[in-house]
């Protein structure tokens, strides 16, 4: 099992900037892919990125250019330094990792609590 903590949410203006932490604990293993979703009140949940096991990055449309990304492997934490935020940012952030299996075909998937983000315009 892994455990997941969201951290760093808040209040901000438009055009503000926050950053977000997910730290990892228990039986972390071989994380492939960590992962950041968020979901607005009457929204269905989306993509806002992903840094996979070779580092790549991968943004949703809405954030691209504004949103980056960033591991820190000794302390098992991924961040999401978000600049230039709009009042349509605001959402609940969720951290995801995919942790694997001996199998190919299969990842383990956890998902953390979550942490609010809301940006005024």
């Amino acid at each position: 099992q892994v455990q997941l903590v969201e951290s760093g949410g808040g209040s901000v203006q438009s055009g503000g900037s926050l950053r977000l932490s997910c730290a990892a604990s228990g039986s972390i293993g071989i994380i492939n892919a960590w992962g950041w979703y968020r979901q607005a009140p009457g929204n269905q949940r989306e993509l806002v990125g992903f840094i996979y096991d070779t580092g790549k990055t991968n943004y949703g449309d809405s954030v691209k250019g504004r949103f980056t990304i960033s591991r820190d492997n000794t302390e098992n934490t991924v961040y999401l330094q978000m600049i230039n935020l709009k009042p349509e940012d605001t959402a609940v952030d969720y951290c995801n990792v995919r942790r694997e299996t001996e199998y190919v075909w299969e990842e383990d998937d956890f998902w953390g609590q979550g942490t609010q983000v809301t940006v005024s315009s």
